[in-house]
């Protein structure tokens, strides 16, 4: 993955969420099924898929990174997001305070980019971006930091890749 080698990463966590406080619950995948889809991606030693929200029994962003970092105390976290979420971070819960606890970067989605980066959110973290170049340091420096992070870039959302492999499921 870009993510890793860029930001010179030993791990990334695909942290699946029990449910988003943002989405409707209707419609959405079950947990098993999308925790399910997350390692069929992952690799379980570099890039690892996990529902430990389940587990701290967190549903914003804030508590499950303060849990983390009170869990993982030596670990140097990084949180990645995808643009489309960018664009929606001011209505996230204490969302300034997760950019004061952990640097950010954040990868290109389609049709997200320029409307994630003329934002709020990106507008307040201005002073705070990292040019891309910089990406490699972004863990070590001290947030609020962020970086946007230019990658290939995969269209679909992760309800289309799921609909997607339960087709090619029924077709087999």
């Amino acid at each position: 993955m870009q993510a890793l080698r860029r930001l010179r990463l030993d791990q990334i966590w695909l942290l699946v969420s029990p449910g988003n406080p943002l989405k409707p619950a209707r419609g959405m995948a079950s947990l098993p099924e999308r925790l399910a889809s997350a390692r069929a991606i992952a690799d379980g030693r570099r890039i690892v898929a996990t529902a430990i929200e389940a587990t701290l029994r967190t549903r914003f962003t804030f508590d499950t990174l303060r849990a983390l970092r009170r869990r993982f105390p030596c670990a140097r976290f990084v949180w990645l997001m995808g643009a489309d979420n960018l664009v929606q971070l001011p209505r996230w819960h204490r969302w300034r305070d997760i950019t004061r606890g952990m640097p950010v970067a954040v990868l290109p989605r389609p049709s997200y980019n320029h409307r994630a980066l003329a934002g709020q959110g990106a507008q307040r973290l201005r002073f705070a971006r990292l040019r891309p170049a910089a990406a490699p340091t972004l863990a070590d420096m001290p947030p609020p930091v962020w970086t946007f992070l230019p990658t290939p870039q995969h269209a679909a959302s992760a309800t289309a890749l799921r609909a997607a492999t339960r087709e090619d499921r029924h077709r087999s």
